[in-house]
């Protein structure tokens, strides 16, 4: 029998491309769906690309909507699902997509976000290093019940930046990441700011100065990688794409490392890694490639005139940055082959 699922927040970005996995999973079944001022719609009416799940209607978001389900997946702004997921049973596996649960560090939450802390989950970046055990994060998502998926910008980042950490390679106190960011990751509300005719021809930073909410989030793996102390300058640019992320991450490497030792450590960290690939010296990745997908494309230089380490990485920001980032940690989670009902290829053109 398939697990029942209810997805909270199904009206959104994250919750429809959270919808569109599940819907071509086969050990997962979408019974309900909610949503807060959209409920009583058909789901089908706000997310019309959605053709197999077009006898569902979203019902209003509570704990009793979400109740007697196997698997919860919650798609809400963050400081929305803390209180909505302490309501509800020890034995249901809940995969919380927004921020809630993901820092450890109650300060950090505090100046980053504001709001009520509600604690850490498990986190749900299965390929994270573990620097205190010399595993991997999936090794601590066997059997959890309570799962925090990682940022968008974050998994970019640190799928890029941690082999590096954790083999010493480079001075984690002078990291430096700017990112090309598709709007879809600041959700679905109407923004001025957002809408096509501001975006098009266009690019604008944000979050500039170390004041984006994913800073605490990116030191935090990277001190789990290896790293003592991080100090990252990190800058994300919204780019007319719709969905997609291209970070370019640079650090100052450790004395006498080659790029030969550069390219030996991530091939190694990432060789077992359905969803990681490493590219070929002198290739790049691009966003398009990724569109859809689960997958994270890494491109590596070596800067010898600036003593740097340059790594470009390429996500799609819904799919491996989001909803596919919860879909394989609660692959794990229930014993199921991660790569259930996710894919590496993407859509082109």
């Amino acid at each position: 029998m398939p697990h029942t699922v209810a997805v909270a927040g199904a009206s959104g970005y994250a919750g429809g491309e959270l919808l569109r996995l599940l819907a071509a999973h086969p050990e997962f079944e979408v019974t309900t769906v909610t949503a807060n001022q959209n409920a009583g719609q058909p789901l089908i009416a706000l997310q019309p690309q959605l053709r197999s799940l077009a006898h569902l209607t979203l019902v209003e978001t509570t704990p009793e909507a979400l109740a007697g389900h196997d698997v919860v997946f919650t798609a809400l702004p963050h400081g929305k699902s803390g209180a909505l997921t302490a309501q509800l049973p020890d034995d249901v596996l809940v995969v919380d997509c927004g921020a809630d649960h993901r820092l450890t560090d109650e300060a950090a939450w505090e100046r980053f976000y504001g709001s009520e802390f509600y604690g850490a989950w498990a986190y749900g970046l299965p390929e994270l290093l573990l620097a205190e055990t010399g595993g991997r994060q999936r090794d601590r998502l066997d059997g959890a019940r309570r799962i925090a998926a990682p940022g968008c910008n974050v998994t970019a980042v640190t799928l890029a930046l941690a082999p590096a950490v954790r083999a010493g390679l480079v001075d984690a106190t002078d990291l430096v990441s700017v990112l090309a960011v598709g709007p879809s990751g600041a959700g679905k509300a109407l923004a001025p700011h957002l809408l096509a005719s501001e975006l098009m021809g266009s690019a604008s930073a944000y979050g500039v100065g170390g004041t984006h909410r994913h800073v605490p989030e990116i030191q935090q793996n990277l001190v789990v990688a290896g790293a003592e102390r991080v100090s990252i300058s990190f800058t994300p640019v919204l780019v007319p794409m719709s969905r997609g992320i291209l970070a370019t991450s640079t650090a100052t490497l450790s004395p006498g490392v080659s790029e030969h030792d550069v390219r030996t450590a991530y091939e190694q960290a990432y060789a077992a890694e359905p969803f990681v690939h490493v590219l070929p010296a002198g290739q790049f990745p691009r966003t398009a490639d990724t569109v859809g997908a689960n997958t994270a494309l890494i491109g590596l230089a070596v800067d010898a005139d600036a003593d740097r380490l340059v790594v470009v990485s390429a996500i799609d920001n819904l799919a491996k940055g989001t909803a596919g980032a919860a879909v394989q940690s609660a692959n794990i989670a229930l014993g199921i082959p991660e790569t259930t009902g996710l894919t590496v290829n993407g859509v082109a053109p």
